[in-house]
């Protein structure tokens, strides 16, 4: 296999985001975009208790992009202006499609809240293009134990295909355009080479643990780095330092302008201000506090 370069190695720094912290892959001031991806978040683990909720995000509305939330610990309640109501546990994966509006509501479970735990997930926002900004939103909802997994020759790295295709393999999400999103697994010394399709952008994530890049000896990843590939390869290898948990996505370039403003991804400024009108307007649905 002839791996892909790495075209930049990125940080995850804090970031407030009202009244909460956490970490932003992207953008940063090295990567302002990875197209399709518009932004990655990584938030908590957060102990979360009758006595400290942080994480409690309530009505918000969205247009023009899919947010889609990985769930790595503690259990979380989902509401939109849909009527869909689900609780998203440790390892599902929500999926919206906001195209031409919805306004959802996340935040943790009441018996979560309870009993008590940490709270921990990816937030990855994935642009739509121009001609599918304005489709019907929708929403989807696979759990952990649904998604099938392509197993290392060595069985220690385990890789969970959420969307799009590896190796014959599909994952439970239908998406809008070409995408694919994994969670990968791997135990020490486990060796994987993950293919990747000289058409899409991608990059890795690792969320903890330790890894080498490439058989590169100098090119380990540590918790909450990216790497992002440049597209000239077949794929690339991973290989166990620690236990270790990473995100892969790839897809295909929009290559269109973007204009973003706070909840609202869109292809120029005429664009948000129609959105901000029609959120107002209650033309994307309503969903009560």
């Amino acid at each position: 296999m002839k791996y892909n370069s790495i075209k930049k190695i990125g940080r995850s720094d804090f970031v407030n985001m009202g009244s909460i912290k956490l970490r932003q892959p992207i953008p940063t001031q090295d990567i302002e975009l990875l197209d399709p991806f518009v932004l990655l978040h990584h938030y908590g683990p957060y102990p979360i208790s009758e006595l400290n909720n942080p994480f409690d995000l309530g009505p918000h509305p969205h247009r023009g992009f899919e947010p889609v939330t990985f769930l790595i610990q503690g259990e979380q309640l989902h509401r939109d202006s849909l009527g869909n109501e689900s609780v998203v546990k440790a390892g599902d994966v929500q999926w919206t499609t906001a195209g031409r509006g919805i306004i959802h509501a996340e935040g943790p479970t009441k018996d979560f809240i309870k009993k008590g735990g940490d709270l921990e997930g990816i937030q990855l926002w994935l642009n739509l293009p121009a001609k599918k900004k304005m489709i019907p939103a929708n929403y989807q909802h696979v759990t952990n134990d649904d998604f099938l997994i392509v197993s290392s020759e060595d069985e220690k790295v385990t890789t969970q295909i959420i969307a799009g295709e590896l190796d014959g393999t599909n994952g439970r999400i239908a998406t809008q355009t070409p995408v694919n999103a994994y969670m990968i697994h791997a135990k020490k010394g486990g060796v994987f080479n993950l293919k990747i399709s000289e058409s899409h952008q991608s990059l890795l994530y690792l969320l903890k643990g330790k890894v080498t890049i490439n058989d590169e000896i100098n090119l380990s990843l540590n918790e909450d780095q990216l790497v992002w590939f440049e597209q000239d390869g077949e794929g690339c290898s991973i290989k166990a330092g620690k236990d270790s948990i990473l995100l892969f996505l790839s897809g295909e370039p929009i290559n269109e302008k973007i204009q973003s403003w706070g909840p609202y991804v869109m292809n120029n400024q005429t664009e948000i201000m129609e959105a901000l009108r029609d959120y107002q307007q209650g033309k994307m649905g309503f969903l009560p506090s």
